[in-house]
């Protein structure tokens, strides 16, 4: 009789995490949700609201941790940006690699480490600007050691970005309308699921992950407290992915439809160092 199987340990969060995503690199890069093909040929990847947000980066040096294969990277390095990409990926950052080099961007660095360990992987480089989000704070499980390494690898007056998908989303049930989890709930999430938020019908075989739940309050707090100021947050009614049943694409992102009541699903915020 072969053994019952063991429940995932949520202390192994990042080799579960690492697994999970090393695997789907490859249907990422082969599938229409990236769209690699419309990458190379021009697209943009930034949001427009980021762009707006963050500025001119032209002569920037610019890293962008929690960076998979580098769509968003290498659309600042398009504006302008000197850009470093670092994700705990190896697969991913090969790929995005590879995509630098398709588009002639020669000016890019993909550096492999677990984002506690940016600064020593990074040799204690600071940047002009630290640009990061849009699905990252899930995978982690200390706020606050996240936005100390953050604030170390920002230059003495450069600044923090950060662009993510609210946490009040979290709480909603599919019909985008109903409050089902408990915004507070601080416990690790264990999920065993095959396929991918890129491709539902992928067929995957490391299928679980640990995922992380962390308040608005307690994220700005974090940045603030690593010593950050503070120059705006803003909070977004539309989002990136399909997450409820209801949502409508319009203008490259995906709404509430008309009449339907509107939750925050996305914010930003920019948080700058003193210069020295």
């Amino acid at each position: 009789m072969s053994p019952a199987p063991t429940a995932p340990d949520p202390a192994n969060w990042l080799d579960h995490n690492r697994a999970n995503w090393d695997e789907r690199v490859p249907i990422h890069a082969a599938g229409a949700f990236y769209d690699l093909p419309g990458f190379v040929a021009g697209r943009e990847t930034v949001p427009a609201f980021a762009l707006a947000e963050v500025g001119d980066v032209r002569g920037k040096r610019l890293v962008h941790p929690q960076c998979h294969i580098g769509t968003e990277t290498l659309g600042w390095a398009r504006h302008g940006a000197s850009v470093t990409g670092l994700d705990f990926s190896r697969p991913a950052l090969d790929t995005a690699a590879g995509l630098a080099e398709r588009i002639g961007v020669e000016d890019s660095r993909w550096v492999a480490a677990n984002v506690y360990d940016a600064v020593e992987a990074l040799d204690g480089e600071q940047f002009d600007i630290v640009y990061t989000g849009l699905g990252a704070l899930c995978w982690l499980p200390d706020v606050e050691r996240w936005a100390r390494v953050m604030a170390a690898l920002v230059r003495p007056g450069g600044f923090l970005y950060l662009a993510e998908f609210h946490p009040f989303g979290n709480t909603l049930k599919p019909d985008g309308l109903t409050v089902e989890y408990d915004y507070f709930d601080r416990s690790p999430q264990v999920w065993d699921e095959p396929g991918t938020y890129a491709d539902f019908e992928a067929e995957t075989e490391q299928n679980v992950t640990v995922q992380f739940d962390h308040g608005l309050g307690e994220i700005v707090s974090a940045v603030i407290k690593a010593g950050l100021r503070l120059e705006f947050l803003t909070e977004h009614e539309m989002t990136m992915f399909k997450r409820y049943d209801v949502l409508e694409e319009r203008d490259g992102f995906l709404w509430m439809p008309e009449g339907h009541p509107r939750v925050p699903l996305m914010y930003s915020l920019r948080a700058s160092k003193a210069a020295g």
